[in-house]
């Protein structure tokens, strides 16, 4: 197991957000938190990157303890947080972006470089010398994912990564995310838009209120109209 996370509450300030979440994911998996807007989805990466440590419980990275340690010196292991706002660099070009980027780790042959990022996205070759910050919100999403890639992580967090984008722009994200799978990359992926995660993912998380509400493969879930019904209807 790549990632497993045992037992964590989490807090902003006084205010309680997470209680004894525990979940796991294996090498090369994809899995995916659901849940309401406010369920603390983004807490659960927040608190893997180190951006909001729990108080108490324990998060293990490929056998390494992580539990508080800096959010730079988790991503030096190989997390990578792909956040829901993108944080793409305005000013700079696609290509520029990708560049900054750039950490080799491992075998330089399986190295991400923009060459393997414009097979990946195609779209984004073409986009290579515009300014980031006049790319539609679905390069940008491309464009942030690629960027991530190009630290070779072994672990990306996904978080809402279909948000405000068309249906057209989230089949073809989503393929493109399934496809990490043949490139070895563990993704987590904390999500609202139900029919888009339980396309790509192999396991699921249901978070209500801070807790495990529900975990199983996707093809159980698709099939408990009890839990879809209760947890992940607006």
């Amino acid at each position: 197991m790549i990632l497993k996370v045992t037992d964590i509450h989490t807090y902003y300030g006084t205010s309680h957000i997470l209680f004894g979440i525990s979940l796991g994911v294996d090498e090369g998996e994809i899995v995916c938190c659901l849940g309401r807007n406010g369920a603390g989805k983004t807490t659960v990466i927040r608190s893997i990157m180190g951006l909001t440590p729990p108080r108490s419980g324990n998060i293990e990275f490929s056998g390494r303890e992580i539990t508080g340690k800096p959010p730079y010196r988790i991503a030096r292991l190989g997390i990578c947080w792909v956040p829901e706002d993108r944080r793409v660099f305005s000013d700079l070009t696609v290509e520029e972006n990708l560049k900054v980027a750039v950490r080799r780790k491992g075998e330089p042959d399986k190295a991400w470089t923009t060459e393997k990022i414009w097979e990946f996205f195609p779209k984004l070759k073409d986009l290579r010398s515009h300014r980031a910050g006049y790319l539609s919100g679905g390069e940008q999403q491309m464009l942030t994912i690629g960027r991530t890639l190009m630290t070779n992580p072994q672990l990306i967090l996904l978080d809402e990564p279909a948000e405000g984008l068309s249906p057209l722009v989230v089949r073809e994200l989503g393929g493109r995310i399934k496809l990490l799978k043949e490139q070895k990359v563990t993704v987590l992926l904390c999500e609202q838009n139900v029919s888009f995660a339980l396309g790509i993912s192999e396991r699921a998380y249901v978070i209500e209120k801070g807790t495990i509400a529900y975990q199983g493969s996707i093809e159980e879930l698709k099939r408990n109209e009890e839990v879809k019904r209760r947890y992940l209807m607006v």
